[in-house]
């Protein structure tokens, strides 16, 4: 059956992946915007300079407008090769790129004006650097230490406003439910009928904390199905569908996927066999993303859901488990990102930044409402204390015939936000 399964503590937002588009646009913008200022600079400082003359724009507007087309191009070129990676190569880079878009630039304007090449040409064109072109350079130069990385960065981590939901997916219990796989506790009975009348509870509660309910398919034979957190997990707009350890949970994963495509917005992808991935086996911290190593995901679907977030700025943090089901049996975050978990289940524990023991074993789950609000299990009342010790306000519900099959308040549901 399934395990503790929590959705984000504060998880961070989808960014579209880096295209060579996108990174070919940020390049060239970025160099733009260090040439154009640099333009404006010099046009600027000329007009100052000249008593506020209009007429002097006029006659130097030409040379800088063609210096900073060069500089462009090859403030380009540079910035394509990862100039921008560190101070000092932006220093040099500025500078050369400058220095040659000021003498090519110089040069072409004398050439312009009938002047034929010559030593005295050639002593103009050099000289021009300490003159003419000075503050043009300083300006290239500064703006590609100051400006482009930061242009740079800006289109390249851009991402959408996102969308403003509290969605929430659910399952209702199968007709089979008491059938549902057990693996680290006895079997014990379960009274289909408070079973369900505990899920209809555990909805009113999310849509009473603001959540809008989208309930998937009903599966009367796939006694596993209310575990829906099992089959998708979610990263902002990017919804990756799973590929369940159990090979009789398999069979869930298609309805999950149409409701997921229901959701305007959603980017779709999927953790394909060999890979095997459950979500109870993910949790997610920020931009962090712990991922059990356990009966249930093996090392390719670690592998696949690596290579599906590294794109968007996540970290993929494997972390081997082998006294629980999943790792969310044994830990989950609150929304400040502590993690909070049974010492005695997890096998690397330092793993985690910051770890709070809890003693409940029911305690180790915690679904974030809001940041400020988390919603417990009822078998818990030790740990729901010290939580709210801690200032956040606790929300508890009984779902007792689901922690028979191993579930808890995390795996019911999947948030969409």
């Amino acid at each position: 059956m399934t395990s503790p399964a929590m959705q984000p503590s504060a998880p961070a937002r989808f960014t579209p992946a880096i295209t060579p588009g996108r990174r070919v646009a940020a390049v060239l913008a970025s160099s733009a915007s260090v040439a154009t200022a640099a333009m404006l600079v010099s046009l600027l400082a000329f007009f100052i300079g000249s008593g506020q003359s209009p007429q002097v724009l006029g006659q130097v507007f030409g040379h800088f407008a063609l210096a900073a087309f060069i500089a462009w191009v090859l403030l380009s070129v540079t910035n394509a090769v990862g100039a921008t990676r560190a101070w000092y190569l932006t220093l040099i880079t500025g500078f050369a790129s400058g220095c040659l878009a000021a003498l090519l630039a110089t040069f072409a304007s004398a050439s312009a004006a009938g002047n034929p090449f010559s030593g005295a040409i050639l002593l103009f064109v050099v000289g021009s650097l300490a003159s003419l072109n000075l503050i043009f350079i300083i300006a290239i130069v500064v703006g590609e230490i100051l400006l482009a990385p930061r242009v740079l960065r800006g289109i390249l981590e851009y991402a959408p406003p996102a969308a403003d939901r509290r969605l929430a997916l659910v399952r209702i219990p199968a007709s089979n439910l008491d059938e549902a796989l057990v693996t680290h506790r006895e079997r014990q009975p379960v009274d289909l009928a408070l079973a369900d009348q505990q899920w209809d509870n555990y909805c009113a509660a999310l849509v009473a904390e603001g959540w809008e309910t989208i309930e998937v398919d009903a599966a009367p034979e796939l006694a596993d199905s209310v575990f829906v957190e099992d089959t998708v997990v979610m990263f902002g707009d990017l919804a990756v569908l799973a590929s369940p350890g159990a090979e009789s949970r398999r069979p869930e994963v298609e309805a999950v996927e149409r409701a997921v495509r229901s959701v305007p917005g959603l980017t779709v992808a999927r953790i394909a066999l060999p890979g095997t991935l459950d979500g109870g086996d993910v949790l997610k911290v920020g931009s962090t993303v712990y991922v059990g190593a356990s009966e249930r995901t093996n090392a390719e679907g670690i592998r696949q859901l690596r290579a599906l977030l590294t794109p968007h700025r996540y970290t993929v943090v494997a972390v081997p488990i082998t006294k629980a089901l999943h790792l969310k049996s044994a830990a989950t975050a609150l929304p400040d990102g502590t993690i909070i978990g049974d010492p005695a289940l997890l096998d690397v524990a330092s793993l985690f930044p910051r770890f709070l023991p809890v003693t409940e074993p029911e305690g180790v789950a915690v679904l974030e409402l809001s940041r400020r609000s988390l919603l417990m299990s009822s078998s818990a009342p030790e740990t729901a204390a010290m939580i709210a010790s801690l200032g956040y306000r606790v929300v508890t519900i009984d779902i007792g015939e689901f922690e028979k099959l191993e579930g808890c308040v995390t795996c019911l549901s999947v948030q969409v936000r």
